[in-house]
């Protein structure tokens, strides 16, 4: 069989511990016996980001700005166990942080549905996407550890050395204090992939933040998202019968878990990164949701929205078998290779990545499906599949 031909390469990141295991089976079986694929490759396993004091993981971002799409396993960041169990030499970063920081934009998150999984709120009956916000905030903190007794102050020192001062807190006793910060230029461009988004799919666009409280920080999102509204999307929207709403974060969940879904939630960084987990989980499972970084130079940036799954490792060293669920990861591959082929005017390849899709699908549907899946369909007597026997059954299919 003549393998479907790739031009421009794919910036390829490995990843960690279970799913670094499905990653090459996923390649083995579902890519390479269809693809002649052409990836330039980043091992941004955690051995290797410590060995190269991280420059791996900025090498790889600097490659997607170059190639313009980019396909990325779940990596570990590390905690202080982490750092004693593989003998690191400090405490790295988030990857995902440090590449969404480098390439900046939105990344997009959608569950992926099928019809034997019904999803746990009951009136949810449409994908809710959302929009996070991919700069700045906690992911680029700043970090202290207060011992002694003293002031903390924000100090903005102009470039004309005028200084501006804010007192954070005068401590009498030991603590903590972090330092976030974000830019007017960045959320602009969140906004705007948000509501581009939302106009492209036809779906209203909902966005929360704590403006009450965080009377400068959050406000300025808030104000910013609505000049650019007004300025520059309104009349569209208006015109394809859509809207813009804004409210405060604690609202809009509640408003969430009431809706029947079919609409793109915008969140800050923090917020999306919790509320995506909370939204895919509700829709059936961490590994049935779609994550691309969209940035404002036109980069693609297709991951596997999840962790590494520690516990199944651990099970897979030792011999035993797991049934880990390996959609996410498969979406990623496919994402990419579509976006790659759309980008390069390659149509075979762009459809391989939607047979590969149904493939999956259809494997679900038919009853064969890992354990997360097994336990929550609504499908009688599913067959719970090994993390190997999930791949062989789709690669059967998509052959």
């Amino acid at each position: 069989m003549d393998k479907i031909r790739m031009e421009t390469p794919l910036v390829e990141m490995d990843g960690d511990e279970m799913t670094r295991v499905i990653w090459q089976m996923v390649k083995d079986q579902l890519i390479c016996p269809f693809v002649d694929l052409k990836t330039e490759y980043y091992d941004l396993g955690l051995e290797m980001r410590d060995a190269t004091d991280d420059a791996v993981t900025v090498e790889s971002a600097q490659a997607t700005k170059r190639l313009g799409v980019a396909v990325k396993c779940a990596t570990i960041t590390p905690n202080a166990a982490r750092v004693e169990e593989y003998g690191l030499k400090q405490m790295w970063k988030s990857p995902n942080g440090t590449i969404r920081a480098l390439l900046d934009g939105t990344v997009f998150r959608a569950p992926i549905m099928t019809k034997c999984i019904e999803p746990y709120v009951r009136t949810w009956k449409r994908p809710i996407t959302l929009a996070r916000h991919a700069y700045g905030d906690i992911y680029r903190n700043t970090e202290l550890r207060v011992e002694r007794p003293g002031k903390v102050e924000l100090v903005h020192t102009a470039s004309d050395g005028t200084e501006t001062r804010s007192l954070v807190h005068e401590f009498a006793d030991p603590g903590i204090v972090q330092g976030v910060h974000n830019l007017d230029g960045s959320i602009a461009s969140f906004a705007r992939a948000s509501m581009s988004f939302a106009l492209d799919t036809e779906q209203d666009l909902w966005f929360g933040a704590k403006d009450t409280i965080s009377k400068t920080y959050d406000h300025r999102f808030k104000d910013i998202f609505q000049e650019i509204y007004d300025l520059e999307y309104k009349e569209h929207f208006e015109k394809e019968g859509i809207s813009y709403f804004y409210t405060l974060i604690d609202d809009i969940v509640a408003r969430v878990i009431r809706s029947e879904g079919g609409f793109v939630w915008a969140c800050k960084n923090y917020d999306g990164d919790v509320m995506s987990d909370m939204v895919s989980t509700a829709f059936g499972s961490l590994a049935m949701m779609t994550s691309v970084l969209v940035s404002p130079d036109g980069a693609w940036e297709y991951e596997a929205a999840h962790g590494t799954v520690q516990r199944h490792y651990y099970k897979h060293l030792a011999g035993e078998e797991t049934s880990t669920n390996s959609v996410a990861t498969i979406f990623a591959w496919s994402g990419a290779l579509r976006k790659r082929g759309e980008l390069d005017g390659l149509d075979d390849l762009a459809a391989f990545a939607d047979r590969l899709e149904q493939a999956t699908i259809d494997t679900i549907e038919a009853g064969e499906m890992t354990g997360d899946l097994a336990a929550i369909t609504t499908l009688e007597n599913p067959v719970r599949l090994s993390t190997r026997e999930f791949i062989e059954a789709i690669a059967g299919r998509l052959s």
